[in-house]
């Protein structure tokens, strides 16, 4: 009896433990699979934002040399080849180009993988052909990837689908890493009990895992060589092949396999790892390239072909032979393919950016319409402003220039640094931007180096005397010796000669950058004033309320000082500096379009003589040295900058169509030597040889008109007296009286207003009835104001 009892315990307590088992087992396996279908069925990976330059355009007239448009294609990984047959290549014949291009999403619109016949002609395109023509006349190419924005985990990948991933590579996976792969379901058993052995006897670690069990382990599980995690990965590969077609997995294998590691960034998925290691789209490597990527799945650091270009070569060809074996090659094919070198590129180009300064001020732009984890992982592209050719080539050209400099003085300017903007001011559009000399290091010159901008700021001033129209080129500014109290102290400001230069005209004091009549103009302004008009230009760092600011003690970024710039280059309007075009979701959605914003903020005739002024430096004053390498025809205009002791150097100036800002100085803030004329400006007239310029060209207000000055006293003078200058100025600022000179001129024949530049109609009879107006009053004074003049006396 006791027996039976007995019996029945165990049995019930064996029935127990296998139905908690059982219940065991399956929660196991139903946790298990709510782990492989929520990431399998979600999103799967953090996929970086991309961030890409501008496309070129190609259109009948673009301003696009043939040169040009080699070396873009050249930037795009296109190879010049003898036939056009496959994308990604081009053929050149003389002046013409066929191009297979690759096609791009832009989101908004796709431009379609098609052949262009580019002709050139000059310096521009003179014949476009498409195979698929669009209406408007214009194709793009696909545009330059610059650089991503990327998770915490630093993985980049770029996405493929299975339809798109060239036939020979899945052989060759196939053929490599899993035979069975279309018949198992998603394990080995061979493989699995090699594995259990090896783990249970200590032994070395052995192969044998599936594509599905390698997709496992990189998707789900971490790298521990346990029992307990090939036991999972198993059950979950199991489980995968369960909900999923042998192409849904085998794709995302494809996107999912580590491949190599660029520094801090890894490397994932065959469509990166194909740019990464030989700078083309999957779908353009030959045989043996895709063969070397499938490789690299037993060990990316083992078959590194820059570190190991011998183990890597041998690795490759047994992929290739394993293809042979399996009948995805013949023979030939197989020693072709063999026969081939790595041929990787010489340096990877991905990971860090390519271009990290101009990528550093598109994350900062970003962030104040998005969250860090948008533009980490859901997959956006940024389409920017960068023209990479200027890009590229200013970087070089001012990295040259520094060398150069630094080799005139190497004990004082050894660790010499600086930074280049460059800009569209007619939108206010980011060409380039370079921050440093050397690896970037997360202290970006271009927006976070804050230094004192000396004179960069005097056109401000002498832009409020145009304005009050008390004031005009010609009239004369005392440059004396000055001193200003403020907050109990005394302030002495000196000339850079340490001298003064009395009586001047106000066109001379900006050319020349005089400090003294400068400050005195100031004053008679007020800071508040000249406050103001920064704010109003742009600038967004604390304006000291002391009057040293009006020699630029206040630190600015370069950023800021081109956004002031910006004012005087479009003939007073403000368009603020921007680095973004749009934001495209991973469903080519257009999620935000960065319009072009405009704000007018200088009075036009103001604005138009301020340009002349600034023309005036270049053509005899601080910035003359350009027009030794740059044609006058441009009609710069710029203004230098140099603080005390020469610690920083500034140049900032314009063309019709580029904007450039310069600085150089230590990050030590030292002693460099240099002036603005002497350093900066070298810079920056290397940098505009760099860009095909326009000559400034400021559309004439109706406000102003051309005339015939005295430089000495600020008089109506004429063509061929003495001291005449002939200037912009507006008509409510005109003087009223004439030197002798002028107005024997005026008695004797028409005032010839029509001299270059050109006045328009409606300016021709402003000034004839404003002639008619004012001669009998100049006549009525012209004895008096004689006998000022001869005595030296006068002053306005």
């Amino acid at each position: 009896m006791k027996s039976e009892r007995g019996m029945g315990l165990i049995a019930l307590i064996f029935s127990i433990l296998v139905i908690s088992a059982f219940v065991a087992f399956s929660i196991y396996l139903i946790r298990l699979d709510n782990i492989v279908r929520e990431k399998f069925e979600g999103q799967r990976w953090d996929i970086p934002a991309k961030v890409f330059a501008r496309p070129m355009e190609v259109y009948v007239n673009a301003p696009v040399s043939q040169q040009d448009f080699q070396q873009e294609l050249k930037l795009l990984g296109y190879k010049n080849s003898d036939s056009y047959t496959k994308s990604g290549s081009f053929v050149s014949t003389g002046n013409t180009l066929y191009v297979h291009t690759r096609g791009f999403d832009f989101g908004d619109r796709v431009e379609p993988e098609q052949v262009l016949k580019v002709s050139f002609s000059g310096d521009q395109i003179a014949e476009v052909s498409a195979t698929k023509p669009s209406s408007s006349g214009i194709a793009r190419l696909e545009p330059l990837l610059i650089g991503g924005i990327y998770p915490q985990h630093n993985e980049d990948r770029v996405l493929i689908k299975l339809n798109r991933v060239p036939k020979p590579l899945i052989d060759a996976l196939i053929a490599t890493e899993d035979r069975n792969f279309y018949h198992h379901y998603g394990v080995s058993p061979r493989g699995i009990a090699r594995a259990v052995v090896s783990n249970i006897t200590g032994g070395k670690r052995q192969g044998g895992s599936t594509l599905t069990q390698q997709l496992v382990k990189n998707f789900y599980l971490t790298p521990e060589r346990t029992l307990k995690r090939k036991v999972n990965e198993a059950f979950m590969a199991m489980l995968i092949e369960l909900h999923y077609d042998k192409d849904e997995i085998l794709e995302a294998y494809l996107n999912e396999v580590n491949l190599g590691q660029n520094g801090n960034y890894s490397i994932n998925g065959y469509g990166l790892a194909s740019q990464f290691y030989f700078g083309l789209p999957l779908r353009e490597l030959n045989i043996s390239q895709q063969a070397f990527l499938v490789g690299l799945v037993q060990g990316p650091s083992l078959y590194n072909p820059w570190r190991n270009p011998e183990i890597a070569k041998k690795r490759r060809d047994v992929v290739l032979h394993n293809m042979l074996v399996m009948g995805y090659l013949t023979e030939d094919q197989y020693e072709t393919e063999k026969a081939r070198p790595l041929n990787v590129i010489s340096k990877p180009t991905l990971g860090p950016a390519r271009f990290p300064d101009f990528l550093d001020i598109v994350r900062r732009q970003l962030r104040t319409d998005y969250q860090e984890t948008d533009l980490t992982n859901q997959g956006l592209r940024i389409f920017t402003t960068l023209d990479p050719l200027a890009q590229t080539r200013i970087q070089e050209s001012f990295k040259d220039t520094v060398a150069r400099l630094s080799k005139s003085n190497p004990g004082r300017l050894k660790d010499l640094q600086g930074a280049v903007l460059v800009a569209h001011p007619e939108n206010g559009e980011l060409v380039a931007a370079v921050g440093s000399t050397q690896d970037f290091t997360g202290f970006n010159r271009t927006v976070d180096a804050k230094r004192q901008v000396g004179s960069l700021l005097k056109p401000v001033i002498f832009l409020t005397a145009l304005e009050s129209n008390r004031y005009n080129w010609a009239s004369p500014i005392e440059d004396s010796e000055i001193s200003i109290k403020s907050d109990g102290k005394t302030w002495t400001p000196k000339n850079y000669s340490g001298r003064g230069h009395g009586m001047v005209p106000m066109i001379q004091a900006l050319s020349q950058s005089y400090n003294l009549s400068t400050v005195r103009l100031g004053q008679e302004f007020g800071l508040s004033t000249f406050i103001n008009h920064l704010k109003q230009f742009g600038v967004t760092s604390n304006i000291p309320s002391y009057p040293s600011i009006y020699l630029g003690a206040v630190d600015m970024s370069p950023m800021e000082v081109m956004n002031i710039y910006g004012n005087f280059a479009t003939g007073g309007f403000r368009y603020p500096v921007k680095a973004i075009r749009s934001v495209v979701d991973a469903n080519g959605r257009s999620l935000d379009r960065y319009s072009l914003s405009v704000q007018p903020t200088i009075d036009p005739a103001a604005a138009y003589a301020l340009n002349y002024g600034l023309q005036q430096v270049m053509a005899s004053g601080t910035g003359r040295a350009a027009y030794s390498s740059l044609p006058r025809s441009l009609n710069l205009a710029g203004k230098s900058g140099t603080t005390n002791d020469s610690r920083d150097s500034w140049f900032a100036g314009y063309s019709g169509n580029y904007m450039t800002v310069v600085w150089l100085g230590l990050d030590n803030n030292k002693v460099t030597g240099l002036t603005g004329s002497s350093g900066a400006l070298p810079v920056w007239t290397n940098v505009m040889k760099q860009l095909r310029q326009k000559p400034v060209n400021l559309p004439q207000p109706n406000e102003i008109q051309w005339h015939w000055l005295d430089r000495y006293t600020g008089l109506l003078s004429a063509q061929g007296c003495e001291g005449a200058m002939y200037i912009p100025i507006s008509r409510h600022a005109l003087p009223s009286q004439a030197t002798p000179c002028g107005i024997s001129h005026y008695a004797t024949e028409p005032y010839d207003i029509n001299s270059e530049p050109p006045a328009s109609d409606a300016e021709q009879d402003d000034m004839n009835r404003y002639i008619q107006e004012s001669e009998t009053e100049i006549e009525r004074d012209l004895e008096s104001e004689t006998r000022i003049i001869a005595s030296g006396s006068y002053s306005q």
